[in-house]
């Protein structure tokens, strides 16, 4: 860094920062799981069953009302997230960020960004590979224990848009199983891997492991590309916007060295980085 970062608020602040958060979130994902879409409130962006864009600001309000009554039979049988249509972005009035991690790599990597980002009060969910958390159990531990959120992002990281029905669903479920084991729960979050948008095929694998819509991004600043920490900062904050999901991944140097500038740039910008499910409002 060439020059020092900005001050960070106190973990006290940015925790009472996050519980609002979760607040607002909550109310801005009602209307996901109900008829319709309640005048004034702000839906997360998602995409149609075709893989196109159904919830930027383009997007009209008459397809997000679809998508949510189409979800609402089924959401509360996924812990109230929305089935149907992938989310790729939360409430564009909330003042959150979701930072996902793509998580694999190396658990040295992982544990600097853990300290990063427990300095700045701010929090992620990871969505881990099952492979990865079966070679490093303590992983998961780790990340819970500072208050971040995991999610599946398949057992091995295949080609899904290419599986099998039998070899989607073993992807999803085994993964789901390698979670349920470690920690109790199989996370909320599903997220195909090799692919920015979900399938007919993979969506009904997820629900049928007990996850809702697909957890995925707004923002990609290819970082999986290694690109060189500067160039993950500047293409991060320049697509960012209140309420994206951004897409980033674990195990690259490059990520952990982006991490205080993206977390500065983002507090700039009177942003926080929150999991997904405080931004969603989903409990």
């Amino acid at each position: 860094m060439s020059q020092p970062p900005a001050p960070r608020p106190s973990r006290r602040t940015a925790l009472a920062a996050l519980a609002a958060l979760s607040a607002g979130g909550a109310a801005a994902l009602a209307g996901c799981s109900t008829d319709g879409t309640p005048t004034g409130e702000q839906q997360p962006t998602t995409t149609s069953a075709a893989g196109a864009p159904s919830g930027s600001a383009a997007t009209s309000t008459a397809a997000a009302s679809s998508a949510a009554a189409s979800s609402s039979s089924s959401s509360s049988a996924t812990g109230g997230v929305p089935t149907g249509a992938d989310i790729t972005a939360g409430p564009a009035t909330s003042t959150g960020v979701a930072l996902t991690f793509h998580g694999a790599g190396d658990p040295k990597i992982t544990q600097d960004v853990v300290r990063e980002l427990a300095s700045a009060g701010a929090l992620i969910t990871v969505m881990a590979i099952g492979t990865w958390l079966a070679e490093d159990p303590q992983m998961a531990k780790l990340l819970l224990d500072h208050g971040h959120e995991l999610g599946n992002h398949t057992w091995s990281h295949r080609d899904m848009p290419s599986l099998s029905a039998a070899d989607t669903t073993a992807e999803v479920q085994r993964a789901a199983a390698e979670l349920k084991a470690l920690t109790g729960s199989p996370g909320r979050w599903f997220r195909p891997s090799a692919t920015s948008a979900s399938t007919p095929q993979i969506r009904a694998a997820a629900t049928a492991a007990g996850y809702g819509a697909c957890l995925m991004y707004d923002v990609d600043p290819m970082d999986n590309r290694d690109p060189g920490s500067a160039a993950i900062t500047s293409r991060l904050l320049g697509a960012v916007r209140p309420g994206s999901i951004v897409s980033l991944h674990l195990g690259h140097a490059g990520t952990r060295d982006a991490l205080p500038a993206v977390l500065d740039g983002l507090r700039q910008k009177g942003l926080q980085a929150v999991t997904a499910s405080q931004l969603l409002g989903v409990r």
